[in-house]
């Protein structure tokens, strides 16, 4: 394991408030997609997830089946603490290769970027055995290069190789709805496990 996947690292820089890429609110690109699911009881993960804007979201819009997931404590315990009476999202401290469950959609939000590349490929296959039969892997990607990291960014083609070998790409493109900042760094896409 390296560095980027210590919990004392994450949890230093969450008491630290240094997780630059902290949008402070749930990303457009995945507002835009959670308003067009229609059923709320479907299950959701939401590894790496930080502050959990997206999760946050899913609840105010009636969704019953969240699970979140990070490996830094300070932001678990903080999550509990802000929502205790709410019965739909579970905040739970965990290390995302050693968790186990079955998921009809997986949101990715800036946990690819958070880890070491050389982690990628343990990664997306992770992430097929997380998912249940025809479950979804939804969210963004950096389109961009980073000086060091985290983050760690990387380009469309790259990802697409990563990504064929347990899923069928459903859309992989340019963000037309991202935050000012990211506005073309961007790619959103769906990846349908295989069969």
């Amino acid at each position: 394991m390296t560095e980027f996947l210590s919990a004392e690292y994450w949890n230093q820089r969450y008491l630290n408030n240094a997780s630059q890429w902290d949008l402070g609110a749930v990303s457009p690109p995945l507002k835009a997609y959670f308003d067009q699911l229609s059923n709320k009881d479907i299950s959701i993960l939401i590894p790496g997830a930080g502050n959990s804007y997206e999760a946050i979201y899913l609840l105010e819009q009636g969704f019953t089946n969240i699970t979140v997931i990070d490996i830094a404590p300070a932001v678990i315990q903080s999550l509990k603490e802000k929502y205790p009476n709410q019965t739909a999202i579970q905040f739970i401290e965990a290390d995302f290769f050693r968790w186990e469950g079955h998921y009809d959609l997986i949101v990715e939000q800036t946990f690819f970027c958070a880890l070491n590349p050389d982690l990628r490929e343990k990664y997306v296959a992770k992430m097929a055995t997380l998912l249940s039969e025809n479950g979804k892997l939804a969210g963004l990607l950096f389109n961009r290069a980073f000086e060091g990291g985290p983050p760690f960014g990387g380009e469309q083609a790259s990802y697409q190789q990563l990504f064929e070998k347990y899923f069928q790409l459903e859309r992989m493109a340019p963000c037309y709805n991202s935050v000012a900042p990211r506005a073309g760094t961007e790619l959103f896409f769906i990846a349908i496990k295989k069969k």
